[in-house]
C-alpha cells in the first residue's frame, strides 16, 4: 500500500465505515498556503502543533525533577536533561510523520494494525500515564495558588478540579487561538526563567562545570537513578507521542507526495525549534537550583529570616527563594507562582486533548471534553489529597517525581509501536524512516528502556517510601 493511498483513504482495515477523526472539531481546520508561497508564510501556517506538545516538556513534573536534580546533584544530571531532550525531538518527529503520512494518529494505528486484544491493555496503560501526568499538573497548580493567594495546599488541590472551565472556553475558539494562547504561556515561563538566570543571577553559572557534567555522564550517587528516570518520563512523555500525531492533522495538507514532503519538512522544523526552547527552560531550572540550593542548608531572605532545608526538602515549594535575595520574598513568590501556574494550566489543556486522542483512537469512544477532563482530574486528585492530607505539604516534590517515573515506565509501550509503524514500508511507503532516523529512533528507545530497567528497583523502593510516608 502506498503512502498516498494511506493518507487519503478513510477506511480502517477490516472496517466498512469511514474511520472517525480524533479531535474532530480541530481536524483539517487550519488552511495552508499553496506550494509556491514564501517560506515565512508557509512556516507560520505549519507552526503550532509542536509548541502545543512542547508545554508537556515544561510542566510542573519537569520543574519538580529538575529542581530536585540541581539541588541534590548540582550539574550531575544535566546530561540526562540534554539526552532526554534530544531523544524527545526524534520521537516527536516520528510521531508527526506518522500522522501526516498515514492520516492516523498513533492510537488509531495501534488499533488498526495490531490484534484486537491489544486495544484495552494499551488504552489502560495510556490512561494511567495521563492520570500520572495530570497529578503533576494538580500539584504544580496547587503550589502556584498557594504562593499567589496563600490558599492552603489541601484546598488548592481541590480548586484545581475546576480548571475544566478554562478548557471549555478555549476549545470553542479554534485551533489557532489555542496555539496562540499556549505560545503566550510558554513565553511567560521562558521569560520568568530568563530573568531568574541571566538578568538577576544571585551567582554566575559555572560553565566549565556544566560542560564537564555534559561530557561525563553517570549515575553513581545514591538517588540519581530515580531522578534520572523521572527526568526522562517528564521529557519524553508517552501521551505526547499520541497527541502530536493527531495535532499535525489539523492542517489541510494535500495527499500527494510533494504536499506530504512539505508538511513533514515544516513540522520537523517546528518540532526542533519548540523542543529546543523546552530544553533551554528545563536546563535553566536545573542550573538555577544547582546555583542556589546545592551544598547549602539555608537561604537568608530579606528581613533576616533564614529558611533551612535538607535532603527531604520540598524543592518546588521553596524554589521561589532563588529570587528572594534580589526581589524580596513577595515579588519572588509572585514571579515564580505566575510561571508555575502558566505551566500547570497549559499542560492541563494538552493533557486533556491527549486523553481524547487515546480514548477515541483505541476504543472509538467519544465523550464531551469537560466530562473527559473532570474524570481524569478526579483520578489525579485522589492521590494528591491522600498524600497531602496525611503528610502535609512535605510530599509534593516526591509525588511529582513519582508521577514522572510512572510516565517513564509507560514509554516503551508508545515508542516501540511508533518505531514499528514509521519504519514499515507497508504503512509509510516512500516516507518510511531512512537509515539515519532508524538509527536515532531505535537507539533512543533502547537507551531509554535500558535506563528505566536499570533504575527500576530503586524507583520501586522510592515509590513505596512515598506511599507509606
Amino acid at each position: 500500500m502506498s503512502s498516498v493511498s494511506i493518507a487519503s483513504g478513510g477506511l480502517s482495515p477490516g472496517e466498512g465505515d469511514p474511520e472517525p477523526h480524533s479531535l474532530e472539531g480541530l481536524h483539517r481546520s487550519v488552511p495552508v498556503p499553496a506550494q509556491g508561497a514564501g517560506f515565512w508564510r508557509q512556516w507560520r501556517a505549519f507552526t503550532g502543533p509542536a509548541f502545543l506538545v512542547s508545554v508537556g516538556y515544561m510542566d510542573p513534573g519537569n520543574w519538580g525533577t529538575d529542581l530536585q536534580a540541581g539541588a541534590k546533584f548540582k550539574y550531575g544530571l544535566l546530561w540526562v536533561v540534554a539526552a532526554a531532550s534530544a531523544m524527545a525531538v526524534v520521537m516527536q518527529i516520528l510521531s508527526a510523520r506518522l500522522g501526516l503520512v498515514t492520516g492516523k494518529d498513533l492510537a488509531q494505528a495501534c488499533r488498526d494494525f495490531y490484534p484486537a486484544w491489544t486495544r484495552w491493555p494499551n488504552w489502560l496503560a495510556c490512561e494511567f500515564a495521563i492520570a500520572a501526568c495530570d497529578l503533576a499538573e494538580v500539584l504544580g497548580s496547587a503550589v502556584a495558588l498557594n504562593l499567589l493567594f496563600q490558599i492552603p495546599l489541601f484546598w488548592a488541590v481541590i480548586i484545581t478540579a475546576f480548571d475544566v472551565l478554562l478548557l471549555l472556553a478555549l476549545q470553542g475558539l479554534g485551533m489557532r487561538f489555542i496555539e496562540a494562547f499556549i505560545l503566550v504561556l510558554v513565553m511567560t515561563i521562558g521569560g520568568c526563567y530568563a530573568i531568574e538566570l541571566f538578568v538577576l543571577p544571585p551567582v554566575g553559572p559555572d560553565f566549565p562545570a556544566m560542560g564537564q557534567a555534559l561530557l561525563s555522564p553517570g549515575l553513581a550517587q545514591t538517588g540519581m537513578a530515580v531522578v534520572a528516570i523521572g527526568i526522562i518520563g517528564a521529557t519524553v512523555m508517552p501521551h505526547n507521542l499520541y497527541l502530536h500525531s493527531a495535532l499535525v492533522q489539523s492542517r489541510r495538507v494535500g495527499t500527494d507526495e510533494p504536499a506530504i514532503r512539505r508538511a513533514i519538512r515544516f513540522n520537523t522544523l517546528d518540532t526542533v525549534i519548540a523542543l529546543s526552547v523546552a530544553f533551554l527552560i528545563n536546563a535553566a531550572i536545573l542550573i538555577l537550583a544547582a546555583m542556589v540550593f546545592h551544598g547549602r542548608d539555608s537561604v537568608t531572605v530579606p528581613g533576616g529570616e533564614e529558611v533551612t532545608f535538607g535532603d527531604d526538602t520540598d524543592w518546588i515549594r521553596v524554589a521561589y527563594l532563588t529570587l528572594a535575595p534580589l526581589l524580596g520574598t513577595a515579588a519572588a513568590s509572585l514571579l515564580f507562582g505566575v510561571a508555575l501556574l502558566a505551566s500547570g494550566q497549559s499542560s492541563t489543556i494538552t493533557g486533556t486533548m491527549a486523553g481524547q486522542v487515546v480514548m477515541e483512537g483505541f476504543l472509538r469512544w467519544r465523550v464531551r471534553p469537560w466530562v473527559r477532563r473532570l474524570c481524569t482530574r478526579m483520578v489525579a486528585i485522589i492521590p494528591a489529597v491522600l498524600v497531602i492530607g496525611l503528610r502535609g505539604g512535605g510530599g509534593v516534590t516526591d509525588l511529582l517525581v513519582l508521577s514522572q517515573v510512572i510516565l517513564a515506565l509507560q514509554l516503551p509501550f508508545a515508542m516501540f509501536p511508533l518505531l514499528h509503524f514509521t519504519t514499515s514500508r507497508t504503512r509509510m511507503g516512500v516516507f518510511r524512516n531512512g537509515w539515519f532516523l532508524i538509527a536515532l529512533g531505535w537507539g533512543s528507545a533502547a537507551l531509554i528502556t535500558a535506563l528505566i530497567v536499570y533504575g527500576l528497583p530503586e524507583s520501586l523502593d522510592k515509590a513505596w517510601e512515598v506511599i507509606v510516608g
